[in-house]
């Protein structure tokens, strides 16, 4: 892909991030601060001596609630029309409190109503707090919202607990409590409303990034046979031009076995008597069996670049696929084990090796990091590529996961709730 459909991905996807962080998250207080609540249970049951006490540690004041210590007797709803009120949603909910009582505390189930109607109904009756069991035996207490309720107290405690008080309530039994401040627990970072943004956010990134190697992987692959179909018909055209071009063999007298005669500018080595040339129409002449594999791949001289394709008028208008200079490597590719070694001898001496090249005007020898890639090379690059993404996607992948399971579990333990 160029740079400039690089930079546009770019901008998409800093737009796409831009437009998620404008995503409105649900207004909620999940990131405030609570408090714990530190709960001590007195059960004082008729002919026993010792009374039974236990303690609730996992209670949560609510988020309008007064952060004080306060203690009582415990009280339930009265049963309504025969059947026993655990809500306190109804208007007609009743307590019963003894006149030796001056301070006791209600006891109700979440549920049916809002925190603040419940926590109104018991503080219109006197209580000088509210204790709320959850309605969910698996999930612990939430930090209640129940704005406009005053200095009456309101805490949050899980079912179990709340159904062990009840039934001592219903043998009527008496139960004291008292209810002292516990640890100031910071607000959490993470809120649906984050989770919300995080999760868009990570899923448009994706979907951008996703699109963006598809699009990149088709470009490359369009591009890829786009070029093997025209190194196929240059190779035809090739082998059709190479059948027309004149070859001789070198006999004893020929100009090509005269020592200041040009040396074959593929594998240095001068012309001998019963070598096979092959002349080209710029009149350059070359070891056949050096010059063939050069012109199966290039169609142009070595020395000058005439491309023989349009000197012969086989394809006049399909370029050459001329990209190295001098490509040593794939020239030698088909030397005899001999001839590798003169090249060899040759490459150590600069001054013999090299002046060939110089007085035909040839450019000099590529770097190894300028030659063009071999097949095997890309195959290892695409490897690679693909590798790396897929292990970018797995890893992103297993993040979100981690993340998603992780915020959700943390919700269900700092989750402020209305009802």
């Amino acid at each position: 892909m160029s740079c400039a459909g690089r930079a546009g991905a770019a901008r998409l996807a800093a737009l796409a991030l831009l437009t998620c962080s404008l995503w409105p998250a649900r207004a909620d207080n999940a990131s405030q601060e609570y408090y714990t609540a530190l709960i001590n249970v007195t059960v004082q049951e008729p002919g026993r001596g010792a009374p039974l006490t236990f303690r609730i540690d996992r209670g949560r004041y609510g988020l309008d609630s007064p952060k004080a210590e306060v203690r009582g007797q415990v009280l339930a709803p009265l049963p309504l029309h025969g059947v026993a009120d655990h809500l306190g949603c109804d208007p007609q909910t009743r307590f019963f409190v003894p006149p030796n009582i001056k301070q006791w505390i209600a006891l109700l189930q979440r549920g049916n109503c809002t925190f603040k109607e419940k926590i109104s109904r018991a503080a219109f009756h006197n209580a000088v707090a509210v204790v709320i069991y959850n309605n969910k035996s698996k999930e612990e207490p939430v930090t209640m919202t129940h704005p406009g309720t005053g200095d009456i107290i309101a805490v949050m405690i899980t079912e179990l607990r709340g159904k062990d008080i009840l039934s001592y309530l219903e043998k009527n039994i008496s139960v004291q409590m008292t209810i002292a401040v516990g640890t100031r627990m910071p607000p959490k970072n993470f809120s649906r409303g984050s989770l919300v943004f995080v999760s868009i956010s990570f899923i448009v990134l994706m979907i951008i990034s996703s699109a963006w190697l598809i699009f990149y992987f088709i470009q490359k692959i369009r591009y890829t046979n786009a070029r093997d179909r025209n190194q196929r018909r240059l190779g035809d055209a090739a082998k059709k031009a190479i059948s027309k071009l004149t070859t001789r063999t070198v006999k004893k007298g020929d100009k090509e076995t005269d020592p200041d005669f040009d040396h074959c500018a593929v594998c240095i080595e001068s012309y001998k008597q019963n070598d096979v040339v092959r002349i080209l129409p710029c009149k350059h002449v070359f070891h056949k069996s050096c010059v063939d594999p050069w012109l199966s791949e290039h169609c142009t001289c070595p020395m000058c670049k005439l491309n023989i394709l349009k000197a012969l008028g086989i394809v006049p208008n399909l370029p050459c696929t001329d990209n190295v200079a001098f490509d040593m490597e794939r020239l030698t590719r088909t030397q005899a084990v001999n001839r590798r070694s003169a090249l060899g001898d040759l490459a150590g001496d600069n001054s013999l090796g090299l002046e060939p090249l110089r007085t035909s005007g040839i450019s000099p020898l590529p770097q190894d990091g300028e030659l063009t890639p071999r097949t095997g090379e890309i195959n290892i690059a695409v490897t690679k590529e693909w590798f790396i993404i897929a292990s970018f996607g797995l890893l992103s992948a297993l993040t979100l996961c981690y993340m998603i399971i992780r915020a959700t579990a943390s919700l269900n333990a700092n989750e402020v709730e209305w009802f």
